[in-house]
């Protein structure tokens, strides 16, 4: 499958409704995004929205967050997803690489994400690329 990564710089009604189909698939807790707050993260100095299409569709989507901390420049890769139709075919690897090259570019020396252990063929997929499990702890402060 041959996929195009390219950068979200504004809320368009495609890129609107391909959250709407993708956004389920990634989190059961949270709704699609609404346009505004699409726009917000693509006009982000601290955030690269990064979308796969393939045949011309929005097939997945990842989004790169870039912040400068004083201990140096943190990378961290959010919100991955990739249309279940088109897992396994590559698009998860492109989106993922894209990002790793642009973190690379913009300086940092790291990149972080997490992943839930029931996501296994993602999993996979970090450890392919190169991403080693941290022995850290992960705490969660609900709002």
């Amino acid at each position: 499958m041959a996929v195009e990564i390219t950068e979200a710089t504004e809320a368009s009604t495609e890129l609107v409704e391909a959250f709407e189909r993708l956004t389920p698939q990634l989190s059961s807790s949270n709704p699609p995004p609404s346009a505004d707050a699409l726009e917000a993260v693509a006009a982000s100095d601290a955030t690269r929205l990064l979308i796969a299409r393939a045949e011309g569709a929005i097939v997945g989507s990842l989004t790169l967050v870039l912040v400068r901390i004083p201990t140096g420049l943190r990378a961290i890769i959010e919100d991955v997803v990739v249309d279940e139709q088109c897992r396994g075919r590559g698009v998860g690897r492109a989106l993922n690489e894209a990002a790793l090259e642009l973190a690379r570019n913009a300086g940092a020396v790291t990149v972080d994400l997490t992943s839930r252990p029931s996501r296994e063929a993602a999993n996979r997929l970090y450890l392919s690329l190169g991403f080693v499990i941290r022995d850290t702890n992960v705490y969660r402060y609900q709002l």
